[in-house]
């Protein structure tokens, strides 16, 4: 089983268990302030197993899915199965922790802020995707194509503003940008060669759809 399915398989149940369960739900949330209090550092981890709706479990691993696949298949390729899947669990969940990790820094005397989601380690492995094809079309809002490196210049931008601005304050945009930053470096920094190799393609060019 990949890597991708089995963290597909633990949110899944890890969400559905908090959605019948709001004790639970409330035990396991990214919650900085109460982490402050009492040292429940775990939340830093179980906050981002959790979701607030199907809606948004089903969205974040949609995406986890079509990128995470091919970003496991890349490394299993360059380190071998066994190192390359450490490391691409690595990779999701360094970018899971630095996200939470920040936004926990950031609002630790917040009692009003919780957020709970994957989406910052699922923006790490978009990015990553994105070293290996900077050029790739993405569709934006499922519907506009863009280069996948102009998409990450934009979504970066857009969560820098949105977080400094506290625009849509249910959503965290800080874990969103620091996830992303901390998947795009986990990767040039993995293997020099993904480094050279994503400097070539971005100074050639090529569009596939």
């Amino acid at each position: 089983m990949s890597i991708t399915i089995l963290i597909i398989i633990v949110t899944v149940l890890v969400s559905y268990l908090a959605f019948s369960n709001p004790k639970t739900f409330e035990q396991l949330k990214h919650y900085p302030y109460q982490i402050q209090r009492d040292g429940s550092y775990y939340r830093i981890l179980t906050g981002g197993l959790l979701h607030g709706d199907w809606m948004h479990l089903g969205i974040n691993m949609y995406v986890f899915y079509l990128f995470g696949s091919y970003v496991e298949q890349v490394y299993t390729a360059e380190f071998g199965t066994g190192k390359g899947r450490l490391l691409y669990f690595l990779l999701y969940f360094v970018s899971l922790i630095v996200a939470n990790f920040v936004t926990f820094l950031r609002h630790r005397q917040n009692p009003t802020f919780a957020s709970v989601g994957a989406s910052g380690a699922v923006s790490g492995v978009v990015f990553s995707f994105i070293v290996f094809n900077p050029w790739s079309m993405l569709l934006l809002f499922f519907i506009i194509p863009i280069p996948a490196i102009v998409f990450a210049v934009l979504y970066l931008f857009y969560s820098f503003y949105a977080s400094r601005r506290g625009l849509q304050p249910y959503w965290d945009h800080e874990g969103h940008l620091y996830g992303s930053l901390a998947g795009l470096l986990f990767t040039l920094l993995l293997n020099f060669d993904f480094l050279t190799s994503f400097v070539q393609k971005l100074m050639h060019p090529s569009f596939n759809f």
